[in-house]
Protein backbone atom coordinates (compact mmCIF):
# COMPACT_ATOMS: atom_id res chain seq x y z
CA UNK A 1 0.00 0.00 0.00
CA UNK A 2 2.79 2.36 0.92
CA UNK A 3 4.60 1.80 -2.37
CA UNK A 4 1.38 2.54 -4.32
CA UNK A 5 0.92 5.88 -2.57
CA UNK A 6 4.55 6.82 -3.16
CA UNK A 7 4.22 5.88 -6.83
CA UNK A 8 1.14 8.10 -7.24
CA UNK A 9 2.88 10.99 -5.53
CA UNK A 10 5.85 10.69 -7.90
CA UNK A 11 3.63 10.67 -11.00
CA UNK A 12 3.94 14.12 -12.63
CA UNK A 13 0.75 16.10 -13.13
CA UNK A 14 -0.45 16.36 -16.71
CA UNK A 15 -2.05 19.55 -17.93
CA UNK A 16 -5.64 19.28 -19.13
CA UNK A 17 -6.64 20.53 -22.57
CA UNK A 18 -9.81 22.59 -22.21
CA UNK A 19 -12.14 23.88 -24.91
CA UNK A 20 -14.08 27.01 -24.01
CA UNK A 21 -16.70 28.62 -26.22
CA UNK A 22 -19.39 31.28 -26.01
CA UNK A 23 -22.28 29.93 -28.06
CA UNK A 24 -25.85 30.60 -29.08
CA UNK A 25 -28.56 28.41 -27.59
CA UNK A 26 -28.65 26.44 -30.85
CA UNK A 27 -24.91 25.78 -30.68
CA UNK A 28 -23.16 28.35 -32.90
CA UNK A 29 -20.17 30.55 -32.08
CA UNK A 30 -20.94 32.87 -35.00
CA UNK A 31 -23.93 33.27 -37.29
CA UNK A 32 -24.10 32.72 -41.05
CA UNK A 33 -22.73 36.21 -41.70
CA UNK A 34 -19.77 35.58 -39.39
CA UNK A 35 -21.14 37.87 -36.67
CA UNK A 36 -20.76 37.13 -32.98
CA UNK A 37 -21.56 40.52 -31.43
CA UNK A 38 -24.55 38.86 -29.77
CA UNK A 39 -22.05 36.83 -27.70
CA UNK A 40 -20.34 39.84 -26.07
CA UNK A 41 -20.30 39.11 -22.31
CA UNK A 42 -21.62 41.56 -19.77
CA UNK A 43 -19.54 42.45 -16.71
CA UNK A 44 -20.74 39.49 -14.62
CA UNK A 45 -20.02 36.93 -17.35
CA UNK A 46 -16.72 38.61 -18.29
CA UNK A 47 -15.49 38.42 -14.69
CA UNK A 48 -16.43 34.73 -14.62
CA UNK A 49 -14.56 34.10 -17.88
CA UNK A 50 -11.49 35.75 -16.32
CA UNK A 51 -11.58 33.24 -13.48
CA UNK A 52 -11.81 30.39 -15.99
CA UNK A 53 -8.84 31.75 -17.92
CA UNK A 54 -6.63 32.69 -14.98
CA UNK A 55 -5.12 29.19 -14.47
CA UNK A 56 -4.41 28.67 -18.18
CA UNK A 57 -0.74 28.52 -19.11
CA UNK A 58 -0.97 28.03 -22.89
CA UNK A 59 -3.48 29.02 -25.57
CA UNK A 60 -3.71 27.00 -28.78
CA UNK A 61 -5.02 28.97 -31.76
CA UNK A 62 -5.64 28.71 -35.46
CA UNK A 63 -4.66 31.74 -37.54
CA UNK A 64 -8.08 33.42 -37.60
CA UNK A 65 -8.67 33.09 -33.89
CA UNK A 66 -5.15 34.30 -33.12
CA UNK A 67 -5.63 37.38 -35.30
CA UNK A 68 -8.91 38.07 -33.49
CA UNK A 69 -7.27 37.76 -30.07
CA UNK A 70 -3.92 39.42 -30.80
CA UNK A 71 -5.40 42.87 -30.19
CA UNK A 72 -5.28 42.13 -26.46
CA UNK A 73 -1.54 42.72 -26.70
CA UNK A 74 -2.18 46.44 -27.26
CA UNK A 75 -3.44 48.96 -24.74
CA UNK A 76 -5.64 50.56 -27.41
CA UNK A 77 -7.69 47.34 -27.63
CA UNK A 78 -8.66 47.60 -23.96
CA UNK A 79 -10.69 50.71 -24.71
CA UNK A 80 -12.12 52.42 -21.63
CA UNK A 81 -9.86 50.47 -19.26
CA UNK A 82 -12.69 48.77 -17.37
CA UNK A 83 -11.24 46.55 -14.59
CA UNK A 84 -12.56 43.25 -16.03
CA UNK A 85 -11.17 44.15 -19.46
CA UNK A 86 -7.77 45.09 -18.08
CA UNK A 87 -7.76 41.90 -16.02
CA UNK A 88 -8.42 39.77 -19.08
CA UNK A 89 -5.66 41.51 -21.04
CA UNK A 90 -3.18 40.81 -18.24
CA UNK A 91 -4.24 37.15 -18.06
CA UNK A 92 -3.95 36.79 -21.84
CA UNK A 93 -0.55 38.45 -22.05
CA UNK A 94 0.87 36.27 -19.26
CA UNK A 95 0.08 33.00 -21.07
CA UNK A 96 2.03 31.28 -23.84
CA UNK A 97 0.42 31.04 -27.27
CA UNK A 98 0.88 28.46 -30.01
CA UNK A 99 -0.57 29.35 -33.41
CA UNK A 100 -1.14 26.60 -35.97
CA UNK A 101 -0.91 28.13 -39.43
CA UNK A 102 0.72 27.49 -42.80
CA UNK A 103 0.21 31.07 -43.96
CA UNK A 104 1.13 33.17 -40.93
CA UNK A 105 4.74 34.34 -41.19
CA UNK A 106 5.06 36.40 -38.01
CA UNK A 107 3.23 37.14 -34.77
CA UNK A 108 2.42 40.43 -33.06
CA UNK A 109 2.30 39.23 -29.46
CA UNK A 110 4.89 38.15 -26.93
CA UNK A 111 5.24 34.55 -25.72
CA UNK A 112 3.92 33.32 -29.07
CA UNK A 113 5.23 30.78 -31.55
CA UNK A 114 3.98 29.38 -34.86
CA UNK A 115 3.56 25.70 -35.70
CA UNK A 116 2.97 24.91 -39.36
CA UNK A 117 0.45 22.11 -38.82
CA UNK A 118 -1.75 20.70 -36.10
CA UNK A 119 0.15 17.74 -34.66
CA UNK A 120 -1.56 15.56 -32.04
CA UNK A 121 1.80 14.27 -30.82
CA UNK A 122 2.99 17.82 -30.20
CA UNK A 123 -0.19 18.63 -28.25
CA UNK A 124 0.24 15.50 -26.17
CA UNK A 125 3.82 16.50 -25.38
CA UNK A 126 2.65 19.98 -24.38
CA UNK A 127 0.05 18.45 -22.07
CA UNK A 128 2.53 16.02 -20.55
CA UNK A 129 5.10 18.71 -19.78
CA UNK A 130 2.65 21.46 -18.76
CA UNK A 131 2.63 22.82 -15.22
CA UNK A 132 -0.81 24.31 -15.84
CA UNK A 133 -3.77 23.67 -18.11
CA UNK A 134 -3.99 24.50 -21.80
CA UNK A 135 -6.96 25.76 -23.77
CA UNK A 136 -7.85 25.38 -27.43
CA UNK A 137 -9.80 28.21 -29.05
CA UNK A 138 -11.72 28.17 -32.29
CA UNK A 139 -14.18 25.56 -33.54
CA UNK A 140 -12.05 24.14 -36.35
CA UNK A 141 -8.95 23.60 -34.21
CA UNK A 142 -11.10 22.25 -31.40
CA UNK A 143 -12.74 19.78 -33.83
CA UNK A 144 -9.31 18.46 -34.78
CA UNK A 145 -8.42 18.13 -31.11
CA UNK A 146 -11.71 16.33 -30.40
CA UNK A 147 -11.05 13.88 -33.25
CA UNK A 148 -7.58 13.20 -31.86
CA UNK A 149 -9.01 12.50 -28.40
CA UNK A 150 -7.02 15.32 -26.84
CA UNK A 151 -9.71 17.45 -25.17
CA UNK A 152 -10.32 16.71 -21.51
CA UNK A 153 -12.93 19.29 -20.50
CA UNK A 154 -15.30 21.85 -22.02
CA UNK A 155 -16.67 25.15 -20.76
CA UNK A 156 -19.71 26.25 -22.75
CA UNK A 157 -21.41 29.60 -22.16
CA UNK A 158 -24.87 29.40 -23.75
CA UNK A 159 -26.47 32.72 -24.69
CA UNK A 160 -30.28 33.07 -24.74
CA UNK A 161 -30.43 33.54 -28.50
CA UNK A 162 -30.88 31.21 -31.48
CA UNK A 163 -29.09 32.36 -34.64
CA UNK A 164 -30.31 29.62 -36.98
CA UNK A 165 -26.98 28.63 -38.52
CA UNK A 166 -23.31 29.52 -38.86
CA UNK A 167 -20.18 28.00 -37.35
CA UNK A 168 -20.92 25.23 -34.88
CA UNK A 169 -19.25 25.22 -31.49
CA UNK A 170 -18.93 21.43 -31.41
CA UNK A 171 -18.02 18.99 -34.19
CA UNK A 172 -21.09 17.73 -36.04
CA UNK A 173 -19.83 14.37 -37.35
CA UNK A 174 -18.29 12.90 -34.22
CA UNK A 175 -19.88 11.14 -31.28
CA UNK A 176 -18.53 12.58 -28.05
CA UNK A 177 -19.85 11.83 -24.58
CA UNK A 178 -19.69 14.31 -21.72
CA UNK A 179 -20.12 14.23 -17.97
CA UNK A 180 -21.59 17.38 -16.44
CA UNK A 181 -19.29 18.68 -13.70
CA UNK A 182 -20.86 22.04 -12.89
CA UNK A 183 -23.35 24.65 -14.05
CA UNK A 184 -24.13 28.28 -13.32
CA UNK A 185 -26.81 30.74 -14.36
CA UNK A 186 -26.17 34.46 -14.86
CA UNK A 187 -28.45 37.45 -14.56
CA UNK A 188 -28.48 38.09 -18.32
CA UNK A 189 -29.75 34.58 -19.08
CA UNK A 190 -26.38 33.05 -19.98
CA UNK A 191 -25.83 29.52 -18.67
CA UNK A 192 -22.38 28.05 -18.05
CA UNK A 193 -21.95 24.29 -18.47
CA UNK A 194 -18.72 22.58 -17.42
CA UNK A 195 -18.20 19.10 -18.87
CA UNK A 196 -15.60 16.37 -18.71
CA UNK A 197 -15.05 14.43 -21.95
CA UNK A 198 -15.61 10.76 -21.17
CA UNK A 199 -14.66 9.01 -24.40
Amino acid sequence: MKSTIQSEELTPAVGKLIYSAITSLDGYIEDEEGNFDWAAPDEEVFAFVNELERPIGTYLYGRRMYETMAGWETDEFIGDGHPVTVDFAEIWRAADKVVFSRSLESVSSARTRIEVAFDPDLIQKLKSSAKSDLTVAGAELAAAAFRAGLIDECHLLLNPIAVGGGKQALPSKDHTRFELLDERRFGNGVVHLHYRVTN
